[in-house]
């Protein structure tokens, strides 16, 4: 991974957080790039999210699913929908479904929190079994 992220070690109640960069604007429903622009940018958002989740410890899991809870804290203070930052959110989920070995259809999502600004955003995701 390119970008310093931070990880929490899975705890003995079986969460872990997940700290990632701000995820690249290419990967906004809205933005309109070239089909390759945004496969190359999916790509390693998902290598990212995989390669925080095995920094964490967390390997392949036995569980039934994932609670999952997303706190934003975006680069500045512009007004954001949402959907639009869970939908950016979605390759760094499936790199983590593909450590967790949990299909993300079978994640419970919490609500998204938001925190204050910081520089250059950040998401923290934090990752529950549920037995």
């Amino acid at each position: 991974m390119n970008s310093p992220t931070t990880i929490a070690r899975m705890s003995a109640e079986g969460r872990a957080t997940i700290k990632l960069p701000w995820p690249n604007r290419v990967l906004h429903p809205n933005e309109r790039k070239h089909w390759a622009v945004k496969a190359k940018a999916a790509k390693k958002a998902r290598q990212d999210g995989a390669a925080a989740a095995q920094i964490a410890g967390v390997r392949h899991i036995e569980a039934d699913g994932l609670i999952v809870r997303v706190t934003a804290f975006p680069p500045n203070k512009h007004a954001r929908d949402d959907d639009g930052i869970m939908t950016n959110l979605k390759s760094y989920f499936d790199g983590i479904a593909d450590v967790v070995g949990i299909d993300d259809s079978k994640w419970r999502m919490g609500e998204m929190e938001r925190g204050e600004p910081v520089k250059h955003g950040a998401v923290h995701v934090e990752v529950e079994i549920v037995k």
